[in-house]
């Protein structure tokens, strides 16, 4: 969506929408489900359990780290990631919050 259009809804809604782009891809949700199974950073081993290339997985890993979900820091030729704790409890919150906001047992549709 064109940035002129976002400001017709309000943060909830594009907040939301950021965090579902950021995790809208198998590759990113297995990138995340390794790192929320991991005890501690996660550095080069993320490519080894993914069937796809390094450069792939980076932009995975980047897209994920624009929207704040994952985290980096960088040690020499290395850069290790883990789940930013802050921004995992938000985007659980929303989407619950998203999701329970249909009541299936008050629609009288189809």
């Amino acid at each position: 969506m064109g940035a002129s259009k976002t400001e017709k809804f309000d943060t909830y809604q594009n907040d939301l929408a950021e965090i579902a782009k950021a995790i809208a891809h198998p590759a990113r949700i297995a990138i995340l489900q390794y790192l929320a199974q991991a005890s501690s950073c996660v550095c080069g081993d993320i490519v080894d359990h993914l069937p796809l290339s390094q450069s792939t997985v980076s932009q995975h890993l980047k897209a994920l780290k624009s929207a704040g979900i994952i985290q980096g820091s960088i040690d020499g030729p290395t850069v290790c990631y883990c789940i930013h704790d802050a921004t995992w409890s938000k985007a659980k919150n929303m989407l619950s919050t998203f999701f329970e906001s249909y009541d299936a047992l008050q629609k009288d549709c189809c």
